[in-house]
């Protein structure tokens, strides 16, 4: 009988641990997408793993990164085992998220704490080169990401800047020595992008003579 009493106790502190767990780990991705610093600092403290991945295959960092969560992410790269080049499904990290968004600021700061500017397949260039911030462009290119970095399909950053960034991005491309002669997997140059955008007077001067 205390035996049976001993395993019953057991069994229910064991399915407390458990709920508990479960709970920190639905509370730590909620606390990234609302920017609450305060219950991440909470759950670290209690021994939960930074790197954690969502049933999507998130983690806390990109997920803060792509709403723009500042004091999430303060708190997330706190950590110091946090992995800042963790990346999502899609292949994006926490950089080229907060580069496509424009983000100056946390770009500088996901850099310092040792993120990579360039990675294989879709890079924190690509990204910064569609969004709005040349200064984002420029600070990667200083960090020694390459110009002509190539994509899975062959794209590069001045072709993405030509369909969907700005024109100062794209001089900032060009007078770093973007190939404006390079072509994709579909035999497209950036010239090609642009005329897709609609820029018509940009694609004239992506033609080389």
């Amino acid at each position: 009988m205390r035996n049976c009493i001993r395993f019953v106790t057991l069994l229910i502190v064991m399915i407390h641990i458990s709920v508990a767990k479960a709970g920190a780990y639905e509370d730590f991705f909620l606390a990234a997408q609302r920017d609450d610093a305060a219950t991440i600092t909470s759950l670290f403290q209690r021994g939960f793993d930074p790197n954690s991945r969502n049933p999507e295959g998130q983690v806390g960092l990109t997920i803060a990164a792509r709403v723009q969560a500042g004091h999430a992410l303060e708190a997330l790269l706190a950590h110091p085992s946090v992995d800042v080049d963790a990346a999502n499904p899609a292949g994006e990290t926490a950089l080229m998220l907060v580069a496509l968004k424009g983000d100056l600021g946390w770009c500088q700061r996901l850099i310092e704490r040792g993120a990579a500017v360039q990675r294989e397949g879709w890079s924190p260039l690509h990204y910064a080169a569609t969004g709005p911030s040349v200064q984002v462009v420029e600070l990667l290119l200083a960090r020694g990401a390459p110009v002509d970095a190539v994509s899975p399909n062959g794209s590069t950053p001045l072709m993405l800047a030509a369909r969907y960034g700005s024109e100062e991005t794209v001089n900032l491309l060009l007078a770093r020595g973007a190939d404006v002669a390079r072509r994709n997997e579909r035999q497209l140059r950036a010239a090609d992008f642009a005329r897709l955008g609609g820029r018509e007077a940009l694609a004239a001067r992506l033609v080389r003579p």
